[in-house]
């Protein structure tokens, strides 16, 4: 079963996941709103087409909506783990098919930098878990509490 919780008991190690947290989920959400609205969805689409994105139609709101969901669930640390794994996937996803790798590491020429970044810290953040300031904590804590807890009769 997955653990949604964190093993990290330090107040500082959760202090340092936190602010991971914030700021990517921050820049996660920033994108997959740009994707919707700025781009909208047909735009993104296009761009995708354009890069040889594999199923661009498919990919540009899944894209989207991991970059969005995904940015606001690591932002609260809810389901911070699945959540991390997806935008993991994506964002290698992104260096491969959308043509990051092969152009070099600058972001400036396309290049691989931000996407692996993002990708980075979702790993951490799959390994380590949400921290101690993290929804996950809040919910799944109590209810494995609650579930150790023998009932009256």
């Amino acid at each position: 079963m997955l653990n949604f919780t964190s093993t990290f008991k330090s107040p500082t190690e959760s202090a340092g996941l936190l602010i991971a947290r914030i700021i990517l989920g921050v820049v996660l959400i920033a994108h997959g709103w740009q994707k919707f609205n700025e781009w909208t969805i047909a735009g993104t689409t296009d761009a995708f087409t354009g890069m040889g994105v594999p199923a661009a139609g498919i990919a540009a709101p899944i894209a989207a909506a991991i970059e969005l969901v995904g940015g606001i669930l690591i932002l609260i640390g809810l389901i911070t783990r699945i959540a991390a794994a997806l935008v993991a996937l994506q964002m290698v996803g992104a260096g491969i098919w959308g043509g990051h790798f092969s152009s070099g590491v600058m972001v400036t020429e396309n290049g691989w930098e931000l996407v692996m970044v993002i990708a980075a810290v979702a790993v951490i953040l799959l390994a380590a878990g949400p921290g101690q300031y993290a929804a996950d904590n809040f919910i799944f804590k109590n209810k494995e509490a609650a579930a150790k807890t023998p009932v009256a009769a």
